[in-house]
C-alpha cells in the first residue's frame, strides 16, 4: 500500500471511530468558546459554519442552515440548560461538571443511563424550547412570531386576548425536531432520552403563565387584556429538580412490535410524560473516577450546619471535613448619599469555611 493510500485509510478509520461519538454532543454549542463563535457569525458565513459542525447529526445541521439566527438561538438554549443544571446541583455530590475543549461536554457521565443523565436531557430540551420561544416573541426569527391561535380560545368573557402570547407550541416543536434527532426509538437508550426530552418540554409548557392588564376610565378594569408568557427559566429548573429524586427506574419492554418503558418493579406507578426516567443506578460520586469524569467530593466546600445534600456529613461521604479560618475584607455600613451615590466602609472579619477530606 502506498504512503498516500495508508494516510487515506487512517483518516477514514479515525473518522469512523470519532464522528459517531462527536455528533451526539450538541451541548458543545452552549460551551463558552463555541457559544462565543456563534455570536460572532455573520449572515454570509453561517451556512458554511453549520456544515462544518460534525458533532451535530445531519438533521441538526439542516436546521442550523435554515436561518442565520437559529444557531445562535439554539446555542443560547444549550447554555441556558447547562447553566441551570450547574445552579441546581451546585452543592450536590454530582454538580453537573462540564469540560471545555472536548466533545464529551459532561465527561463520561452520560455513558451511564442514570437519573443525572435524565436531568441533563430534560433541562437541555427545555432550554432549547425556551430560547426558541422567546426569540419568536422578540421578532428575532422570521420563521415564527406571537401565538395567534390562542386568540381563538374562549375566555367566557373574563378577559380579551391581546398583546403577544409566546408561541410555546412552535418552540417545543422545534426543540423536538432538533434535540431528538439521532435518537433510536428501537433502543432502550433512545426511548429513555426521548422520554426525558419530552418531560422537559412538557414541564416548560405547563409553566406558562397568564399575564393581564386592565384598561378603563380612572383606573377601572372595564376591559381586561391578557396574554401568555414564559416564566423565568429558574422555575423550570426547580420543577425538574423536584422530579429528580422521584425519577422512575424503568426497563425497556417489547410490546406488539414496539418497545416501551415500564417501571422495573411491578408495584410502582407508571411514569407520566412529565416524569423523569432512568435505566441504570447512578455511579459513586464520592470518589474520583477518571473514566467517567467524576471529580469526587474531596476538597469541596460544604455547609457544616446543614443536614441536606450540601451538608458536610452527606457531601463529604462520611470522610469528615477540615475547617479553615480566613480573614476577608468586604463593603459594609453602606448608605445612600444625596445625590446620587452609595458610600460604603470596608470591614475586615473572619470567615469559617469547611472543606471535605
Amino acid at each position: 500500500m502506498s504512503s498516500k493510500n495508508r494516510t487515506v485509510a487512517c483518516v477514514a478509520l479515525i473518522t469512523s471511530l470519532v464522528l459517531p461519538f462527536v455528533r451526539g454532543s450538541w451541548w458543545l454549542l452552549g460551551m463558552p468558546s463555541t457559544y462565543q463563535n456563534t455570536l460572532e457569525l455573520k449572515p454570509t458565513t453561517y451556512k458554511h459554519y453549520c456544515r462544518k459542525l460534525y458533532y451535530l447529526v445531519e438533521r441538526q445541521r439542516e436546521l442550523c442552515g435554515l436561518s442565520y439566527n437559529i444557531l445562535q438561538t439554539v446555542s443560547r438554549g444549550a447554555k441556558l440548560g447547562i447553566d441551570e443544571c450547574q445552579h441546581q446541583f451546585y452543592m450536590n455530590r454530582w454538580n453537573c461538571t462540564t469540560y471545555n475543549n472536548t466533545p464529551s461536554v459532561f465527561g463520561g457521565i452520560l455513558d451511564v443511563r442514570s437519573r443525572e443523565k435524565a436531568y441533563v436531557y430534560a433541562i437541555s430540551a427545555a432550554g432549547v424550547a425556551y430560547s426558541i420561544t422567546r426569540a419568536c416573541s422578540k421578532g428575532e426569527m422570521a420563521e415564527c412570531g406571537c401565538d395567534e391561535n390562542i386568540r381563538t380560545r374562549d375566555t367566557a368573557g373574563r378577559w380579551k386576548w391581546g398583546g403577544c402570547s409566546e408561541d410555546i407550541k412552535f418552540g417545543a416543536k422545534f426543540s423536538k425536531d432538533f434535540v431528538d434527532s439521532g435518537e433510536n426509538v428501537k433502543k432502550s437508550d433512545g426511548l429513555m432520552n426521548i422520554h426525558n426530552n419530552e418531560a422537559g418540554r412538557r414541564t416548560l409548557r405547563v409553566s406558562m403563565e397568564l399575564v393581564c392588564k386592565c384598561h378603563g376610565v380612572s383606573g377601572s378594569c372595564t376591559v381586561r387584556v391578557c396574554w401568555r408568557r414564559l416564566q423565568p427559566f429558574r422555575t423550570i429548573g426547580n420543577a425538574l429538580t423536584s422530579k429528580f429524586d422521584g425519577a422512575t427506574y424503568v426497563r425497556a419492554v417489547q410490546r406488539k412490535h414496539k418497545a416501551t418503558l415500564r417501571p422495573l418493579k411491578r408495584n410502582i406507578k407508571r411514569p407520566s410524560k412529565r416524569d423523569l426516567v432512568y435505566l441504570e443506578e447512578s455511579p459513586d460520586y464520592c470518589h474520583r473516577n477518571e473514566t467517567l469524569g467524576v471529580l469526587g467530593t474531596q476538597g469541596r466546600l460544604c455547609n457544616h450546619t446543614s443536614y441536606g445534600m450540601d451538608g458536610c456529613r452527606l457531601l463529604c461521604c462520611g470522610r469528615g471535613y477540615q475547617t479553615v479560618v480566613r480573614e476577608v475584607e468586604e463593603k459594609c455600613h453602606c448608605k445612600f448619599v444625596w445625590c446620587c451615590k452609595v458610600q460604603c466602609e470596608m470591614c475586615r472579619y473572619q470567615r469559617e469555611e469547611h472543606y471535605c477530606n
